[in-house]
């Protein structure tokens, strides 16, 4: 488990907060699930986490159980067959913290380009992956987050 850098989180979440309020948000990867509980916390309607490794679910649903979070779903599956299994618009955030060089993050957008299941799609990687076009490129070091479905500057949300 790699968890989501606190810099990173904050450039990340900064990147989409006029999107926040009352979003319904997708953490996918979740590990600690930082990502979804920050967007709660910045007034995001619910949060639902999906994540199938042990150790993560369990430090997940701690975490979950010690900020009493609200409004949120735990699903203990695969994050590919997951978000196959979607509708379009079915979330209004999905971030997507997929292991570095699975090819995971390469499959989540194809999915997403198919089928927007999420208004905005952003994926964490490192900065050398060489990520499908299109989203807007954020760097944190040796990190990145590419947000997908995001305006470019001047014009207006979709």
């Amino acid at each position: 488990m790699r968890p989501t850098a606190e810099e990173v989180r904050v450039g990340w979440l900064t990147a989409v907060d006029d999107r926040l309020a009352g979003a319904r948000v997708l953490d996918l990867f979740s590990g600690s699930g930082a990502l979804g509980l920050e967007a709660l916390s910045r007034g995001a309607r619910s949060a639902d986490f999906v994540e199938n490794g042990p150790e993560a679910l369990h430090a997940l649903k701690a975490n979950l159980a010690a900020l009493k979070a609200r409004r949120t779903r735990v699903f203990k599956k695969d994050a590919i067959p997951f978000v196959e299994a979607l509708g379009a618009g079915s979330y209004d955030l999905a971030f997507a913290d997929p292991p570095y060089g699975s090819g995971k993050l390469d499959r989540i957008v194809r999915q997403w380009r198919t089928v927007p299941f999420a208004a905005v799609l952003g994926v964490e990687h490192a900065r050398d992956h060489d990520v499908p076009p299109g989203g807007r490129r954020l760097d944190f070091g040796e990190t990145s987050v590419t947000l997908y479905g995001l305006p470019g500057p001047g014009h207006e949300k979709r």
